[in-house]
This record gives C-alpha cells, structure tokens and sequence, in this order.
C-alpha cells in the first residue's frame, strides 16, 4: 500500500516501449563459443596450466579492502632474486614479473618467496628441442608424467584466524575494562604536563 499524501499514480505507457528493450537472446550461444575458445587455447599453450602465470599474493588497497589478499599483476625483482629465479627466466617458466612492484613488508615477501619455491618444487620443464636436453629441463620420466593444470593453479585463500577457547576466570570478570580505557587515555593526555613538571621539581630539588 502506497503511504503518505503522494500523487494518485498514472502510468503512461503509449511510448513505443519496445523500441527501448535490449534483448539478449545471443547469451547460450555466446557461452558455448566461449567454452570452445577456452577448450581451444588450452589445447594451443599444452602443457602450460590454462589459468595462465603464476601470480602473487597482495593485499587489497585502502583501509576498506587491505585486510583481504588476491592475485597481484607480477612478483617484484626482490622476490625474484630472494627465490633465486633470474627476471629474464621467470617469464619462460610461467612466472609473472611486474618490475614495478616494491616489497613494504616482510610478511608479504616471505609469503611471495614461499609460493615461488613451491611452485619451482613442481615445476616441470619441457625442452625447447624433444632430443635436446638443456641444464634446467626436466627428467624424461617427469615428462612422461607431466599433466596440464585445469583452473587456477596455487589459488589465494584468506587464512582464518584460529580461536582458541579459555575458561572466564575470577580476575577476568573483575576486570574493568571502560575504567582501564579511560584512565589510560588521561594518561596519555597528560604525558606531556607531567613530564614537564617533573623536570622542574628536579630542577627545584639541584638549586
């Protein structure tokens, strides 16, 4: 039911309405030749996995979204040189490299070296030439056992924090937490007075 004094509705509908609807009657079609375009380029990269290069872990810009981690545009060089993978190499091998990139924290470079060391643990290296095997290529025998990779490989997953249960006790539930707070902020408050007193009691205390 329509609330509050409004205007008694009265639909115009003599417009040629059906010259403004968008129909998309081409959306089973265009899944299938999708589907086949997939099918077809995974059979023209084999055996390198379909989702394409390995891509690392980053955390979400500003302070809405840098709580969460997703695929970042390529490893940084330092990454790079700590996992003992050379720039021009990577590239070759399925790594992405974004050279732009830099490192601001020490967790998101240890993460970033793991996951190229895991990934350089599995990785499987064709030779260019079947009869010509270069230093770096793989053993026949992996070869031989090597399967492409289907989706994403490696994929980024948010770690949940663990909770760990305690039992409440006495001292817990005598805690005041509001009162603690406050007499911490008029703490902080009053640093700056305090100390400025105290150097001049001191100072009252040496003449």
């Amino acid at each position: 039911m329509v609330k509050h004094n409004n205007v008694v509705p009265n639909g115009h509908f003599k417009k040629h309405w059906q010259n403004y609807v968008k129909t998309w009657f081409n959306q089973p079609a265009r899944k299938t030749r999708r589907r086949i375009a997939r099918q077809k380029k995974a059979v023209k990269i084999f055996p390198r996995p379909t989702a394409g290069p390995l891509r690392p872990v980053v955390h979400g810009q500003t302070l809405k979204y840098n709580m969460k981690v997703r695929a970042g545009r390529g490893f940084s060089l330092e990454e790079l040189k700590a996992a003992g993978i050379p720039k021009k190499l990577a590239p070759t091998i399925g790594i992405a490299v974004d050279h732009r990139r830099r490192n601001r924290s020490l967790e998101g470079l240890q993460t970033n070296i793991q996951r190229l060391k895991t990934y350089k643990a599995k990785l499987v290296v064709f030779p260019r030439h079947a009869r010509k095997l270069k230093a770096g290529d793989s053993a026949p025998e992996e070869l031989a056992a090597a399967t492409q990779v289907q989706g994403c490989f490696m994929p980024i997953a948010l770690e949940k924090p663990s909770v760990e249960l305690v039992k409440v006790t006495e001292e817990m539930k005598s805690f005041k937490a509001y009162d603690k707070l406050r007499v911490e902020r008029t703490n902080a408050r009053h640093v700056g007075a305090r100390l400025k007193r105290a150097a001049e009691a001191e100072k009252e205390e040496k003449k």
